[in-house]
C-alpha cells in the first residue's frame, strides 16, 4: 500500500471496494480492526447523547470515563487496521524474494519469519483492544440514553465480531511460526482466552441492552 492509501483517509465506498477487490490488502485483519473502531465510535456516540441529558453525578462521571476510553480504543484500532495491512504486505513481499542460492534462501526465511511474527502480533493486539470496546459497550448500555441503547447493542455485536475476526487471523498464522518461538505458545493461549471472554462479554452486553429495551 502507498502512503497515500491510508485506510483512514479513504472514502467509505472506496474502502469497501478495496476490500472487494482481488488485492491481498486490506483484508480480513483490517476489516476486523475497522469493525472494532466502528464499535468504539458507537460507544462514544451513546456517551455523547447521554452526558448533560440523562442524570449526572457519579453516573455522568462514569459515562465521561467510558467515552474517553472508547475514543482511545477507536484511534488505536484505526491505526492497527493500517498496520495489519502493511504487515501482510510485508509477508507477501517476503514470499516473493528469490530462493536461487543458499544465501537468498536464508535471507528469505529470515524476512518471512519476521513478517509472519508481525502479522500475528498485530491481530492479537486488535483482539485485545476490541475486547475492551466490548466491555465498554456493556458498561454504557445500562447507563446511557435509553433511546440510544440499540446503538450500544450494535457496538457490542461489532466489537465481538472484531475480536473473533482478529483471532482467526492469529490462528491462521500460528502454524507458520517457528516451533520454538514463544509467541506461538503465548498467542495460542490468548486466542482461547480472548475468544471465551468475548463470548461472555457479548452475552452480558446484550442482556443489559435487552433489560433497558424491555
Amino acid at each position: 500500500m502507498r502512503d497515500s492509501d491510508r485506510l483512514a483517509e479513504l472514502p467509505t465506498a472506496e474502502l469497501i471496494g478495496r476490500l472487494a477487490s482481488g488485492a491481498p490488502t486490506p483484508g480480513g485483519g483490517s476489516a476486523a480492526a475497522l469493525a472494532g473502531a466502528m464499535a468504539a465510535a458507537l460507544v462514544e456516540m451513546v456517551c455523547e447523547l447521554t452526558v448533560g441529558r440523562d442524570g449526572g453525578g457519579a453516573d455522568e462521571a462514569a459515562v465521561r470515563e467510558i467515552r474517553s476510553s472508547a475514543s482511545t480504543r477507536r484511534q488505536e484500532l484505526m491505526e492497527l487496521a493500517e498496520l495489519d495491512a502493511r504487515a501482510y504486505d510485508a509477508v507477501v513481499a517476503a514470499r516473493r524474494l528469490s530462493r536461487q542460492t543458499d544465501a537468498e534462501r536464508d535471507a528469505r526465511s529470515l524476512r518471512l519469519a519476521g513478517a509472519t511474527r508481525e502479522a500475528t502480533e498485530i491481530p492479537l493486539r486488535v483482539a485485545g483492544a476490541a475486547a475492551e470496546v466490548l466491555r465498554l459497550a456493556g458498561r454504557i448500555a445500562p447507563l446511557g440514553n435509553r433511546h440510544a441503547v440499540s446503538d450500544a447493542g450494535v457496538a457490542a455485536r461489532l466489537a465481538a465480531a472484531s475480536v473473533h475476526g482478529a483471532l482467526l487471523n492469529v490462528r491462521i498464522n500460528l502454524p507458520s511460526l517457528a516451533a520454538e518461538d514463544p509467541l506461538r505458545t503465548r498467542a495460542g493461549s490468548r486466542v482461547d482466552e480472548l475468544g471465551a471472554e468475548a463470548s461472555r462479554s457479548e452475552d452480558q452486553a446484550l442482556a443489559a441492552v435487552a433489560a433497558v429495551m424491555g
